[in-house]
């Protein structure tokens, strides 16, 4: 990813009435659409009724631009925010003003978890890799959902448990020397299984993006995918790379 531009691109975006467009129907009924909507969040799919009434009352929509950060570190965790449409990226930011990229948020993805369960400050950042609209749930109701919605609360120790062993995996990535190696790696922790047991990467970050994530440079990235294209390895989609000889990328990854 593009480092992100220093001082202007570190402001929140304001509600906008757009952003409260997109959620809501034009016709008679107008809170039917935005709860169809947030149940298409998994966080959110088990609510009762009434969990749900409360949800959409105390909910505040937001429009962010590309590049503008949802999240600034060091920042109060006075909300848990949901990804409604677009991309985003949770970054920290280096001493020395380098952005590191720490992971990849999709639609339905929520964030600021932890913030808002230790009632501390931001510690990562979050950018826009696309124009985005996200959903902010204050701190208050997001703690009566984790205490009184077995949903919530059992979904909420399933992705805690699954980001501390992703974190796991990731450090362990990192700690590889081999820089094409690290990469091969990389794509193994992003692949996902479809149905029809095609594995693929799914909203492929930029080549910048991975360099940044990885701690290696673009012309790498580039470089090392470009082999595995021509080794039939992979096959580059729309905004994903298919994997069509999975074993051949395991035993790169692993040797």
């Amino acid at each position: 990813m593009s480092t992100p531009d220093p001082a202007p691109a570190l402001s929140p975006a304001a509600d906008t009435d757009a952003a409260n467009a997109a959620l809501t129907p034009p016709a008679a009924e107008p809170s039917v659409n935005l709860q169809i909507h947030l149940r298409k969040i998994p966080l959110l799919a088990e609510l009762t009724d009434d969990e749900m009434a409360r949800v959409k009352a105390d909910l505040r929509i937001r429009h962010y631009a590309k590049r503008e950060v949802v999240l600034q570190k060091g920042g109060a965790g006075d909300s848990l925010l949901f990804l409604l449409q677009g991309q985003l990226q949770v970054i920290d930011i280096t001493e020395d003003g380098r952005a590191i990229g720490l992971r990849m948020l999709a639609p339905g993805d929520f964030f600021g978890e932890i913030a808002v369960i230790n009632d501390s400050i931001r510690s990562a950042s979050v950018v826009a890799l696309t124009p985005v609209l996200v959903a902010l749930l204050p701190r208050a109701t997001a703690l009566h959902l984790f205490s009184h919605s077995p949903s919530v609360a059992n979904q909420m120790l399933r992705f805690l448990a699954n980001k501390v062993q992703r974190d796991s995996e990731f450090r362990a990535l990192l700690s590889i020397h081999n820089t094409a190696k690290r990469i091969y790696s990389f794509l193994e922790l992003l692949k996902e299984k479809k149905e029809d047991d095609q594995e693929v990467v799914e909203n492929l970050p930029t080549h910048q993006d991975i360099a940044n994530m990885i701690n290696t440079s673009r012309e790498t990235v580039t470089r090392t995918l470009l082999t595995l294209v021509q080794q039939g390895i992979i096959k580059k989609g729309t905004h994903k790379l298919i994997i069509i000889n999975p074993e051949a990328l395991q035993k790169l990854a692993q040797s």
